[in-house]
């Protein structure tokens, strides 16, 4: 028997909801493979109404949804309230939204599902129901907590053979070179390699380490850390047998043939990792969380409350979001 995907509704103001019954009314000329979306029934049979998709909304539980997904979108409802007012939040849903994704990680967990979609959230408006992670990915950490060893959740932003990692992540600039330590750095790159091998299929991964300073650091005359940090680092990981590169110049890392030349980029700091991916792929790239005992996958992009409800919003992150974790998860069929 084929386990679905989860796919978990995500905020309902926002466009998530939008983009899982867009694709699911396109899910043959896709080849999409049978996911079970973790939400609100009413809610999005609502939905689909108000973007005029002629879609059935089925409750079912992930046995039975690879069946139902061949003539009707399978739900695993979450008890609640959603109000169905596209681009307002309402700490009615809250509760539904955190739920939604608690129960697609349980899933997942227990072998019911083989990985987790997780469309857009706000955390806004999630605060009023007792969220209090910094963000999407700490939550499904804590979450997958139980499940084994604490480990490290890593994000990384990927297109086809692209694919690159910050190191540090929302943090203001000025605080970023306090924050880079030999230990994390190490850290990161251990479960990069793991999970490159593991979840991507690749044998000897590749990994260039981004300089943080102009020009790597240039021997230390432009700012210490790439020298007496990163370099240190790098040094360790390679004497754990990780193939790791640097630190290199990040103006000149990212162009796409020298880009190629590795499996993933370490990149120190949020911007260094996001403007590259983005400028190729800016509504296609997929966010990737490495370091869980599941696959996580979600589309590159907020909630974009403004085209919420108008079915404006491009499919494109969504679709790769989704094939990806199938092709990640494909032994688990």
């Amino acid at each position: 028997m084929t386990k679905p995907l989860a796919v978990t509704m995500g905020e309902p103001a926002g466009i998530g909801p939008d983009l899982i019954l867009s694709v699911f009314a396109r899910r043959a000329a896709l080849k999409l493979p049978p996911f079970i979306v973790f939400g609100h029934r009413d809610f999005l049979a609502s939905r689909a109404q108000r973007l005029g998709l002629d879609i059935a909304v089925v409750e079912t539980d992930e046995a039975g949804a690879p069946d139902a997904f061949a003539s009707a979108l399978p739900v695993r409802s979450i008890e609640g309230l959603v109000p169905d007012h596209p681009g307002q939040t309402s700490p009615l849903s809250a509760r539904v939204v955190i739920g939604a994704i608690e129960a697609a990680v349980a899933s997942v967990l227990t072998g019911k599902s083989r990985g987790v979609v997780t469309a857009p959230i706000h955390k806004g408006a999630l605060y009023s129901a007792g969220f209090r992670h910094p963000g999407h990915t700490e939550f499904l950490a804590d979450l997958c907590a139980g499940s084994g060893p604490a480990r490290l959740p890593v994000m990384m932003l990927a297109h086809d053979d692209l694919r690159a990692v910050p190191l540090t992540i929302h943090v203001p600039l000025r605080d970023v070179p306090g924050l880079i330590s030999r230990r994390l750095i190490l850290d990161t790159l251990r479960i990069m390699a793991h999970d490159l091998r593991q979840r991507f299929g690749i044998g000897m991964p590749r990994i260039a380490v981004a300089g943080l300073n102009p020009h790597a650091g240039e021997g230390g005359t432009i700012g210490r850390e790439d020298v007496e940090v990163i370099g240190p680092a790098i040094a360790d990981a390679r004497a754990e047998g990780i193939e790791a590169m640097g630190p290199l110049p990040g103006d000149t890392l990212f162009y796409p043939p020298h880009w190629r030349q590795y499996d993933a980029v370490l990149a120190m700091y949020h911007d260094q990792a996001l403007i590259p991916i983005k400028t190729v792929a800016f509504d296609s790239g997929v966010n990737v969380t490495l370091g869980l005992p599941i696959v996580r996958t979600s589309p590159d992009h907020g909630t974009a409350f403004d085209l919420a409800g108008t079915g404006k919003a491009s499919t494109s992150s969504f679709e790769a979001a989704i094939s990806m974790a199938h092709q990640m998860t494909a032994k688990d069929l």
